[in-house]
């Protein structure tokens, strides 16, 4: 396996809804970046929006940490969403589609997964969440 190489990171809080605007712009200006096709770009800003929206509203706010990576010859994106929230006491459940814990359609989660290449979460009852995607250029 090669190790993942940031070449540009940026972070930024998520305390508010135009801080969730704010990681839309961020995300899509390095997507952009990494020249990722416009297809692959609305995936990636769209799964990095519904998390954001999650780290505000389930997690009461963190930070998302933005990075330009490569691998090789191929260049990508990573972020990182953290937060010091609740956690998710069931993770399978919360990854389930359909399934909620608020008024939602159920599909953030395992939506954001569908739309990247790679998704990790990393969550436990009172230990907050950490949730990182990643998506390469072709």
């Amino acid at each position: 396996m090669t190790t993942v190489a940031p070449t540009t990171t940026q972070r930024l809080e998520v305390r508010g809804d135009a801080d969730v605007v704010r990681v839309r712009q961020l995300v899509r200006g390095v997507a952009q970046e990494a020249r990722l096709s416009l297809v692959v770009q609305t995936k990636l800003v769209t799964a990095a929006s519904e998390l954001a929206r999650n780290t505000l509203v389930h997690g009461g706010g963190g930070h998302v940490t933005v990075e330009l990576v490569t691998e090789g010859a191929r260049t990508g994106v990573r972020a990182v969403f953290a937060d010091d929230g609740p956690g998710i006491a069931d993770l399978d459940l919360a990854l389930t589609d359909g399934w909620t814990s608020g008024g939602g359609l159920g599909l953030g989660l395992s939506g954001s997964r569908r739309l990247v290449e790679r998704f990790s979460i990393d969550s436990a009852p009172g230990a907050g969440t950490r949730v990182e995607i990643v998506t390469w250029s072709r």
